[in-house]
């Protein structure tokens, strides 16, 4: 196995939207390989605390090992994220000062080739972040009917060639079980025009949204999103890192949502609906990766940061 690696996207850019101090209970509910953390264990010094969170046991075990100086001020839980209540319970946690989430994959999932997640090189059909879950990629592949492969490749990827590859997928798969990355990227290719074939690798889309299936990356998003936003200390920041429009959508109406204040009809003379303002939101506009960064870790190139404060 090759030793994991993971460059942290933006890096200063999320310490800085996080507002660290010393002390403080901080959740890194994306822990990867742990350089997000190590910066917010640092910047937190002496006596900050970290509760983080992951699916994936190697990138759990790089952290651990990235953060193993600052024993005693860290728990990782191998948990979604969006079962933060459940883990702020275990770990004695009510309202964190700040919360980070990072939506991307890292580049130790795309490089092992026995995780299934790249194009690029070919694999065994997997795609899980947690090892030990049940559905892989190849189960969805091989195992939906056209017209739910195309709504997946049409909602998760949006992908414009969705029902011509839905089709070409379940009759590829007629006469075999289609179990190959490079399979699935070969059939891809073949039910795209060639016309469309120029704009970089066909199959990134489909490969995509059936690792967003797989890991059931957008259900609850929104609810945890929102439910994380709401635990926050009064005047703590969460900083969410997401790398396609689907995700950065759902953030910035549950940001919106948040923000919003009385919503009653101007007319009446007073307020009967009851909302209050809740956030302020501080990128109105998502803050994206510097040229340079985007010239060193091509990853960041289609990262977009949200930062939101509670009031």
């Amino acid at each position: 196995m090759i030793e994991f690696s993971h460059r942290p996207v933006m890096l200063e850019e999320c310490m800085q939207g996080l507002k660290l101090h010393s002390g403080g209970v901080w959740f890194d509910g994306t822990v990867g390989g742990g350089g997000h953390s190590y910066e917010i264990l640092k910047r937190t010094s002496p006596d900050g605390q970290l509760i983080a969170t992951d699916l994936d046991g190697d990138a759990i075990a790089a952290a651990e090992k990235r953060l193993s100086e600052f024993e005693g001020r860290y728990r990782i839980f191998r948990n979604n994220y969006k079962n933060f209540a459940q883990v702020f319970e275990e770990a004695g946690v009510d309202r964190p000062d700040g919360v980070l989430l990072d939506f991307g994959v890292s580049s130790f999932q795309l490089d092992e080739r026995s995780r299934g997640f790249s194009y690029m090189h070919d694999a065994p059909l997997d795609m899980r972040m947690d090892a030990g879950a049940a559905l892989r990629a190849e189960d969805v592949v091989n195992g939906y009917s056209e017209q739910a492969l195309a709504s997946i490749l049409k909602d998760y990827g949006e992908e414009r060639f969705a029902k011509n590859i839905a089709r070409g997928i379940v009759k590829a798969r007629t006469g075999h079980r289609i179990s190959t990355t490079g399979e699935l990227a070969k059939i891809v290719e073949e039910n795209i025009p060639p016309k469309f074939r120029h704009n970089g690798p066909c199959a990134r889309k489909t490969f995509q949204a059936i690792r967003i299936e797989v890991n059931g990356e957008l259900e609850g998003l929104a609810d945890a999103v929102m439910g994380l936003t709401r635990r926050l200390k009064k005047g703590g920041r969460i900083c969410i890192l997401t790398f396609h429009s689907l995700e950065d959508r759902i953030v910035k109406n549950v940001f919106r949502e948040l923000a919003t204040d009385c919503t009653c009809d101007k007319s009446l003379p007073v307020c009967v609906c009851g909302k209050k303002k809740e956030i302020e939101i501080i990128t109105h506009k998502p803050l994206t990766a510097t040229e340079e960064e985007r010239g060193k870790n091509s990853r960041s190139s289609c990262a977009k940061l949200r930062i939101a404060e509670r009031v």
